[in-house]
C-alpha cells in the first residue's frame, strides 16, 4: 500500500483485534476517543449513519464492526485521510460510503440526504492554539473555519427529525456543546469519562434527539482505569472499559446508558 500524502503508515489494531486500520505513524493518529463514541451510538442494523469528520475511518469502522448491517457514511476534508478511510473498510469487509468536502459545504449527496444516527469527534482546541506540526494532525486536532458550533449545526442538519446526533470532546466545552444544542435537540445524554475513580473527566460523551424535549440525563462517570494503577497496560483496564474498547461492546443497554455485549 503506498503512504501517498500521509506519509509513513502503521496498521493498528483495535477493538482487540478485530479491526486493522491504516493510519499514518506520524500525522493524526486514532487512539480511544474514537472507539467511545462509535459505542455511544446506540444504532439498529438497517440505520443510516453518518460520521462527520471520519478521518481514516476508525470511528465508523468500530461502530460497523459491532452493529452489521448499517449503511455506513463518513464525510471527511483531506483526500488523503478519506483515502486511508476506504481503504480500511475494503480491509475489514465493512461496507462504508466516504465523501469528502467540507461539513459546511458538503457535497450535494449529503445535502440530499437525512439521518437516523450522526456521530462527530471535532478537533478539541481552539484556532488561536498553538499548531502542530503536521498539517492532518493540526487539522484534526485545532479549529479552522469550522468552529465547535459549526460542527453541531452541521451534525443536527443531516439528521431526520427525533435522530440522535453523538459527539466526544473536551469537558472544557461542554457549555458551548450544550448552548448550541439548546431549542434544537433534546433528551440529552451526558456520559463523563474518567482516567479512574474518583479523578475529573478528561472527556464527555454527549447524545442528543433532535426535535425533542429538553429533559437531561447526567450518567455516572465511565472509569478507564482500574485504581492504584500508574500507566496501566491493557489489562489493567476496568472491566467495563475492557468491554468497550477491547470487546466492541456498547455503552448502551435497553435505552439507557451501560455496558453491553
Amino acid at each position: 500500500m503506498s503512504p501517498g500524502e500521509t506519509g509513513e503508515l502503521t496498521r493498528d489494531g483495535f477493538l482487540g483485534g478485530r479491526l486493522a486500520i491504516w493510519q499514518p505513524r506520524d500525522g493524526y493518529r486514532a487512539a480511544i476517543d474514537p472507539v467511545l463514541l462509535a459505542a455511544f451510538v446506540p444504532a439498529a442494523p438497517g440505520e443510516r449513519v453518518l460520521d462527520l469528520g471520519c478521518g481514516a475511518g476508525t470511528a465508523a469502522l468500530c461502530l460497523g464492526r459491532r452493529v452489521p448491517g448499517l449503511d455506513l457514511h463518513g464525510l471527511e476534508l483531506q483526500p488523503a485521510y478519506a483515502a486511508l478511510a476506504r481503504t480500511n473498510a475494503a480491509e475489514n469487509g465493512i461496507a462504508l460510503t466516504v465523501h469528502e468536502g467540507d461539513l459546511a459545504r458538503p457535497p450535494a449527496e449529503l445535502r440530499a440526504a437525512s439521518f437516523d444516527h450522526v456521530m462527530m469527534n471535532p478537533p478539541y482546541h481552539p484556532a488561536d492554539s498553538v499548531p502542530a506540526r503536521d498539517v492532518g494532525r493540526d487539522t484534526a486536532h485545532r479549529e479552522g473555519e469550522s468552529t465547535l458550533d459549526r460542527w453541531l449545526d452541521a451534525g443536527l442538519r443531516r439528521l431526520r427529525p427525533g435522530g440522535r446526533l453523538a459527539i466526544v470532546h473536551a469537558p472544557a466545552r461542554l457549555g458551548e456543546i450544550l448552548g448550541a444544542l439548546a431549542g434544537r435537540a433534546g433528551s440529552v445524554d451526558l456520559l463523563p469519562v474518567a482516567p479512574r475513580a474518583g479523578q475529573p473527566a478528561r472527556r464527555v460523551l454527549v447524545s442528543a434527539r433532535k426535535n425533542r424535549g429538553a429533559d437531561l440525563r447526567v450518567w455516572p462517570p465511565f472509569t478507564l482505569h482500574e485504581e492504584g494503577s500508574h500507566t496501566p497496560p491493557v489489562n489493567r483496564y476496568t472491566r467495563d472499559a475492557s468491554i468497550v474498547l477491547r470487546e466492541a461492546g456498547g455503552l448502551w443497554r435497553d435505552g439507557r446508558v451501560g455496558v453491553a455485549t
